[in-house]
């Protein structure tokens, strides 16, 4: 791809943001009630291709159920309230009040709370007796601390979350998690991220990760871009990424790694465009987080927010406009995206003329700002 001259000393490619593609619809149209937008990773199927972001304000051990339920993934933050509090509701309704000015002081000192090992355990067998699939997340500096009990809890899948998770992490401090050898010696699928480019989504595929997470996560709430200068537009990542899974593919003799596109998208037109662009399913937060069952309360902020040296989140003000099921599923009384997401995907699939997810993926998009 050409690049685009900064200035004579460096230049750059020019990369794109969802809000700047359109989708293209084909010759032929669908009813939307005969498409399928069913996912499967591994021997897990899900009849959304959903999975809700391990925040605190989103995913508790109840609506995780409650996704599960609907047919999508809610995954636990494993470092969240949840395993260091044994009763976080009142600390989760004080963060509704807080005012603007105290919101990220009072979060740090809520979360300096130490996590707790055998909360880990109690949180995950709550969500599996329920009968839900089970997905709870780490990042990649407390998984190989805690990771033990996360698998003797039974969790059915895993997830390494991080701003930007590495395969080569260097540090001089401490040993590097090495993923290749922690997740070959695992029994159960492993969904690792962010990434955000064809080289380093190669060298996440390469561990033997089921899925990889596309982005840098926190969407609405995240900062890291001003905080750190760190930003990849989401619709070229997620391309890049989806050719990273493609060249897998043939070097792997057949082995599919799950393209996973992870923040920065609020409706429904968001997801269809991330599919579009190539994955295979996406992870959001706050869409979800304006659930009247959220734990959040009508707020939102992600772990990126309450980090003890550098804060790169906010909590913010989402406000409530119904269930999760009428956010997934409908139907909507509003007109602009934020309602019945899967219902929309179902429509925007059925007016391009494809059947289900993968089909959907080869659909032709255009450049439109």
């Amino acid at each position: 791809m050409a690049q685009v001259e900064i200035g004579r000393g460096k230049s750059g490619r020019r990369a794109y943001r969802l809000e700047e593609i359109g989708i293209v619809p084909s010759r032929r149209t669908r009813d939307p009630e005969e498409v399928s937008i069913a996912w499967q990773i591994d021997a897990y199927r899900f009849e959304l291709p959903l999975v809700v972001s391990p925040m605190d304000s989103v995913v508790s051990p109840a609506t995780a159920i409650a996704v599960g339920r609907l047919g999508g993934l809610g995954v636990l933050d494993l470092e969240g309230l949840w395993t260091r509090y044994e009763d976080p509701e009142p600390l989760l309704a004080e963060l509704a009040a807080v005012d603007e000015e105290r919101a990220t002081s009072r979060l740090q000192e809520i979360y300096a709370e130490p996590i707790k090992e055998e909360l880990i355990g109690r949180r995950i067998q709550e969500i599996r007796d329920s009968g839900v699939i089970t997905a709870a997340a780490l990042t990649p500096q407390r998984t190989a601390q805690y990771h033990k009990a996360v698998i003797d809890a039974g969790v059915d899948i895993f997830v390494i979350r991080g701003t930007t998770v590495s395969a080569e992490h260097v540090s001089g401090r401490a040993e590097p998690l090495n993923l290749k050898q922690f997740i070959y010696e695992l029994d159960v699928p492993v969904v690792v991220g962010g990434c955000a480019t064809y080289t380093a989504a190669l060298h996440l595929m390469r561990t033997g990760a089921a899925g990889v997470l596309v982005g840098f996560g926190g969407g609405s709430g995240h900062t890291t871009r001003t905080v750190l200068g760190v930003a990849v537009p989401m619709a070229s990542a997620i391309a890049d990424v989806a050719a990273a899974r493609r060249d897998y593919l043939d070097e792997s003799g057949g082995r599919y790694v799950h393209v996973i596109a992870d923040g920065g998208m609020t409706r429904s037109g968001d997801i269809a465009k991330a599919i579009a662009c190539g994955s295979d399913a996406v992870m959001v937060g706050s869409p979800l987080a304006r659930a009247s069952e959220a734990p959040g309360r009508g707020y939102h902020w992600g772990s990126e927010a309450h980090h003890h040296e550098l804060p790169r989140g906010n909590r913010v003000e989402v406000g409530t406009i119904g269930s999760f099921e009428q956010i997934l599923n409908g139907p909507s009384s509003v007109p602009d995206g934020t309602m019945n997401l899967m219902g929309a995907l179902r429509r925007t699939m059925a007016t391009s003329g494809y059947s289900d997810v993968k089909e959907f993926q080869r659909v032709e998009v255009v450049v439109t700002d």
